[in-house]
């Protein structure tokens, strides 16, 4: 959370005060803002202190610092939480199996996850590279969700990889 100053902390000459309940009240004094809020019985609390004047508002600052606690409380649960997704297929995948598998990998994109596709090769299947290279690009054709290649296809031993992100 971002220091916040009140009362005496405030720099600025003059400033536009609102009151506690949104009214603005106009601009004035530094010294005039603080004594209107020392008689309401308030503090002066720095809202906006990028404006010109900065904005100012009569407030209690122990609420004001409970309104923006909740606020970044309310910003955080509602933030998606992006989860990287893996699908795995092999080189003896179906041709029913692989569009069961992109249609999944579809759904992920669509629900805004990202997806890493491998492909593992096993024993001799190994010495065939090229091959499972091209039975991963062939998997990439079938997805239906529009997407961007995050990570491009790579070969790390005997596993070929792809991630893939949604469009925004």
């Amino acid at each position: 959370m971002q220091k916040t100053r009140v009362n005496h902390q405030i720099k600025a000459g003059t400033v536009r005060v609102i009151s506690d309940d949104g009214k603005q009240i106009g601009v004035m004094r530094l010294s005039e803002a603080l004594t209107l809020a020392n008689e309401q019985g308030m503090d002066l609390v720095e809202v906006s202190p990028l404006a010109n004047p900065p904005v100012c508002k009569l407030i209690d600052f122990a609420k004001f610092r409970y309104q923006q606690k909740k606020l970044e409380q309310q910003q955080k649960k509602n933030a998606k939480k992006v989860e990287l997704k893996t699908i795995w297929i092999s080189m003896r995948i179906s041709e029913h199996d692989m569009q069961i598998k992109a249609g999944k990998v579809s759904e992920f994109l669509t629900d805004g996850d990202v997806v890493k596709i491998e492909l593992r090769m096993r024993g001799r299947e190994q010495a065939f590279g090229d091959l499972g290279r091209k039975q991963l690009e062939l998997f990439m054709t079938k997805l239906a969700a529009p997407h961007r290649i995050e990570v491009p296809l790579k070969r790390m031993g005997g596993t070929w990889s792809i991630t893939v992100a949604p469009n925004k």
